[in-house]
């Protein structure tokens, strides 16, 4: 695996540090910005909404310059944020600091998977996606925790100076560990980048990523009080619970990533109808500490853990363009955006288990939007046989890469 999609992971970890930062200091913020704890709340929608709505017209206007200097470009535009967070003195400058790093994050989420495609062979681009991924999982994992406490420590303040840091940080090795390309696979012009979207298959595709983030997100936004009031945990047990849920996300993805390249469909489905399974048996076993935990831990094994296949379906369906990589980011959040603001809902209607059954749901319908590929896959196979299958392969080529999607 090239060095360099190491580096852009530890770009995406600081990314996702950034975004999670406010959950685990609002108290903190709320005293030091004079705000109440629901305006902190609106920085974290605030945050979301500018990742899935400005980021695609970012990454839009940073495509005219090579990959790695589109990414420093980002970089830069991202540190000024945090820049601004750490430095605000009152809520409308944070407010405006939260939707300049959303903006920046989502666009570096595009033309970061986006290089990963670019930097790799055909056959391992679901393992360096799920590698870049990483950042991700061990954002969830590590940096909220971290940030947590460095607020707590120091002020709220000295942890986005750390998240700051750390950006300086990835954008050096960025600077020195990751090659420079001059033009991004899949990239064209406008016109061309904007073409690919009139797939009405990609739109399809699109909406399986942002049902399987739905349902995983419309219930890890509320384990918490579903593990203290429904569960029985004590609040001091939670946070390690979560700890091993970011771990099993870890173990996941590298997994999910192993698999990704030739099997993309097949693992989608799998994970669905797990994530279903373990949704529905949350939902009526949430009482019950061991069963609790069991379908929490599969809940993390195959949730976001499917970012791999998701872009490697994305990337077949449209491009590797940096603009197709940052809409789907974009539909992903989405699925954030609508499974916890939905299962909020559903919580005021019928109560804690709730949004756990909205998940199920969710991961029905995003099953649902798989099996038309599933079938197309199988079909022909089965039409055709082993050994027409051999024969239709490329000369020298294994007849298993028929298996890709």
């Amino acid at each position: 695996m090239p060095r360099a999609v190491y580096v852009l992971a530890l770009g995406i970890f600081a990314m996702v540090t950034s975004e999670f930062v406010v959950a685990g200091l609002m108290p903190q913020m709320a005293d030091g910005l004079n705000a109440t704890i629901p305006q902190i709340g609106y920085l974290i929608t605030a945050f979301a909404v500018a990742m899935a709505a400005g980021g695609p017209f970012l990454t839009i206007a940073v495509m005219k310059f090579p990959p790695r200097t589109a990414l420093m470009v980002l970089f830069a535009i991202f540190l000024a944020g945090n820049v601004l967070a750490a430095t605000a003195t009152g809520y409308g400058t944070m407010m405006a600091a939260r939707i300049i790093t959303g903006i920046a994050s989502q666009a570096f989420f595009g033309v970061g998977i986006s290089m990963c495609a670019q930097l790799t062979r055909p056959e391992v681009r679901g393992r360096a996606i799920a590698v870049a991924m990483n950042g991700l999982m061990l954002g969830t994992l590590l940096g909220l925790p971290i940030s947590t406490l460095v607020g707590e420590r120091f002020g709220w303040r000295a942890a986005f100076w750390t998240i700051t840091a750390i950006t300086v940080i990835a954008a050096v090795a960025t600077l020195f560990g990751v090659p420079r390309i001059e033009r991004a696979e899949g990239g064209g012009s406008f016109r061309e980048e904007v073409g690919v979207f009139r797939k009405p298959k990609l739109w399809l595709v699109l909406s399986t990523s942002t049902l399987i983030i739905g349902a995983t997100f419309s219930a890890f936004s509320y384990f918490n009080p579903i593990l203290t009031e429904v569960t029985g945990f004590s609040t001091g047990t939670v946070p390690l619970l979560l700890i091993a849920y970011g771990a099993a996300t870890v173990i996941g993805n590298n997994v999910v990533g192993r698999f990704a390249d030739a099997h993309t469909v097949p693992v989608l489905a799998v994970g669905l109808v797990l994530n279903t399974v373990f949704l529905a048996g949350f939902a009526l076993l949430a009482d019950l500490p061991v069963p609790a935990v069991v379908c929490m831990m599969g809940i993390g094994l195959v949730g976001v853990t499917m970012n791999p296949a998701m872009a490697t379906r994305v990337q077949r369906t449209g491009n590797a363009g940096p603009l197709v990589n940052t809409v789907h980011s974009s539909f992903i959040t989405l699925g954030i955006i609508l499974g916890s603001s939905i299962g909020a809902v559903v919580i005021e209607a019928w109560g804690l288990r709730a949004p756990l059954w909205l998940g199920a749901v969710m991961a029905v319908a995003g099953l649902a939007t798989v099996l038309p590929d599933l079938g197309r896959r199988s079909a022909p196979a089965a039409a055709a046989g082993p050994e027409t299958a051999a024969a239709a392969a490329p000369t020298g080529a294994p007849a298993k890469q028929t298996e890709q999607v």
